[in-house]
């Protein structure tokens, strides 16, 4: 790829990159930046943060590694710099102004004009500093030092910690992966939203957190239908926090099949003044967890899911575009699935953003270390509990899944108590910051007794071999014994047991096909329960497979190994670039003749 220039004309991702809290006023730093390697980590000695110049141009917000990026280096660069020069807008003057960076992969230093202004550590998770301090009249210039080390320690999620795609892991992300903007404030501002459904009042419950006390402030919150404002409700305090409650008279409730969004208002006032103005949205919904199934507005709904692990072939783990993102959801719904379990991977709000706008439940998901210590657990609680705030408000999320396989957790297999105590801790933080949802404890095996759902990950390829494993299970209620190679695995934990929760497969199929590599070349590519050489019996095969689960009765739902081929793993119902490798609507008759029970 042609190097990158000053002139260049390409400006990715201008779409307004966080849709929960929207302000009218910003200023997108997307496009080319100044880049360098500091393989020889001596960029803070020699204090690069002052040079007028770096030596390379990259295309953010994609990573180093991808073809988008302008560098395509698949090589492992553990510190990276960035550098970028920016006018602020003269209206400007006199704010508060927030640096936003959507994510940073992983630990980041950040100056403006050779002043240090802050730091972060955590790569699936948004940041900001208030940079007012530091900006003058005319040119601008903010540098950032990235940090991200081959650490099996720090949550990497499918981050391959040799640096090389192999198996299930995928090459690198390194830096900024998601959108970096401006946004002009007021001091006293609203800094966070926090809505809660209440579908059996027909309300929204709204918690303000801002900035800063102020006295004689005061609240006041509209929900809005198709621009009509139908509830409004007002507070007065000298706090930092208000409770809101909003009560609807004609309550529409959001679901997969009529995905009903209200949109929401809010202004902050001083005695008469408008301090502060943003723009949300809410869905009106419930889920809950009882009688052995999943519940959605009240009535069971079947869980038919897709793996999604959001990775694109040109930008890594950032999507090329917004309507990248938007079509993801749009082929997952053809395909006729109601929802996904976002894979290791916690994802750009606008691909949330458009699971609430088009109707998709969603399994949200940490991406976890390989390892484990306790820096691992603190590192990894400190920026989930970031990732459940950030996304706590969308509609379509039901479920959280904070780990995937005992990974970053120690003993695996071996039934050391250590997991065991580190999951609890894990369900207690989440379930404290979000009481409303279900939580999977370690999604595929070794439960202990604070799982909500018993989620299984089971490749068994065929209708008869599915039945004759679960024989027992449709007989008694006993799951059966659990092996993963040689590792012996069981369902529940040491001391804990099944207690009547869910079970889902929340893992299944992997159904290999139409590999771009020649056959002599099969055993570098991962995934191969069961390869299928033909469109037509990749659907035969498919078909065959969700017979069988239908007829397990135990189960109330699924999630099939996945939605695209990533990389050496090529068992996705679309290719890489996104092409289908059968008719989605031939899935999707299979889905609607043996699972009625979806909600729809």
């Amino acid at each position: 790829m042609r190097p990158l220039n000053d002139t260049e004309t390409e400006f990715p991702r201008p779409e307004y990159p966080r849709p929960m809290l929207v302000r009218e006023d910003w200023l997108n730093l997307n496009g080319v930046w100044e880049f360098a390697f500091d393989d020889a980590d001596e960029g803070l000695r020699e204090q690069w943060h002052t040079l007028p110049q770096l030596d390379r141009r990259i295309l953010v917000p994609f990573a180093y590694q991808t073809e988008l990026s302008g560098i395509h280096d698949k090589g492992i660069h553990e510190v990276v710099w960035y550098a970028r020069n920016f006018d602020a807008p003269e209206a400007w003057r006199g704010q508060d102004l927030l640096l936003h960076f959507g994510t940073v992969d992983y630990r980041a230093t950040v100056w403006v004009n050779g002043e240090e202004v802050g730091h972060n550590q955590g790569g699936h998770v948004p940041f900001s500093f208030d940079i007012a301090p530091y900006v003058k009249d005319g040119a601008n210039r903010i540098v950032l030092r990235v940090e991200d080390r081959q650490d099996r320690h720090q949550p990497r999620g499918k981050q391959a910690a040799s640096g090389v795609a192999k198996g299930c892991d995928y090459y690198c992300t390194t830096g900024i992966w998601q959108t970096v903007w401006l946004e002009p404030v007021p001091p006293i501002r609203i800094s966070e939203l926090r809505v809660t459904p209440d579908l059996e009042e027909s309300a929204f419950e709204m918690r303000v957190f801002l900035h800063a006390p102020s006295i004689g402030w005061w609240l006041e919150a509209e929900v809005l239908d198709k621009e009509e404002v139908i509830a409004r409700a007002v507070e007065e305090t000298a706090g930092a926090s208000a409770r809101l409650r909003l009560t609807l008279s004609d309550p529409k409730p959001w679901s997969p099949d009529v995905p009903h969004l209200y949109d929401l208002r809010v202004r902050l006032y001083q005695d008469d003044e408008l301090l502060d103005e943003v723009r949300s949205y809410a869905g009106l919904r419930s889920v809950q967890v009882k009688a052995g199934k999943v519940w959605l507005n009240g009535a069971p709904v079947y869980l038919v899911m897709v793996l999604d692990q959001g990775y694109w072939p040109d930008g890594g783990m950032t999507a090329p575009s917004d309507e990248a993102l938007r079509a993801d959801v749009e082929w997952a719904k053809r395909f006729g699935f109601n929802g996904a379990r976002k894979h290791q991977k916690v994802e750009d709000p606008r691909w949330l953003y458009w699971c609430d706008r088009l109707g998709l439940l969603v399994w949200g998901e940490m991406a976890n270390a390989r390892t484990w210590s306790l820096r691992a657990e603190e590192i990894f609680l400190a920026e989930w509990e970031r990732a459940v705030r950030r996304d706590y408000n969308h509609p379509c999320i039901i479920t959280w899944v904070p780990v995937n396989e005992s990974w970053g957790a120690p003993g695996l297999g071996k039934g050391h108590p250590g997991q065991y105590a580190y999951l609890e801790r894990i369900v207690a933080l989440t379930r404290r910051i979000d009481p409303e949802r279900p939580v999977v404890d370690n999604d595929g095996w070794e439960h202990t007794d604070v799982s909500d759902i018993v989620a299984i990950h089971d490749y068994t390829a065929t209708k008869a071999d599915l039945l004759e494993r679960y024989a027992e299970t449709l007989k008694t209620g006993v799951l059966p014994e659990l092996s993963w190679g040689k590792s012996p695995l069981r369902y529940f934990a040491r001391g804990s047991e099944y207690r009547g929760q869910p079970v889902v497969l929340s893992e299944v199929g992997g159904l290999l096909s139409l590999p771009d590599a020649p056959k002599e070349q099969w055993d570098g590519l991962y995934g191969i329960y069961s390869f299928c050489e033909t469109d037509e019996e990749l659907l035969e095969k498919y078909g065959d497979l969700m017979e069988g689960i239908a007829l397990l009765h135990f189960t109330v739902g699924f999630c099939y190994t996945q939605l695209t081929d990533i990389e050496q793993e090529i068992n996705g119902l679309l290719t890489y670039d996104r092409r289908p490798k059968v008719e989605p609507e031939r899935i999707a008759e299979i889905h609607r003749r043996l699972f009625p029970g979806s909600y729809r």
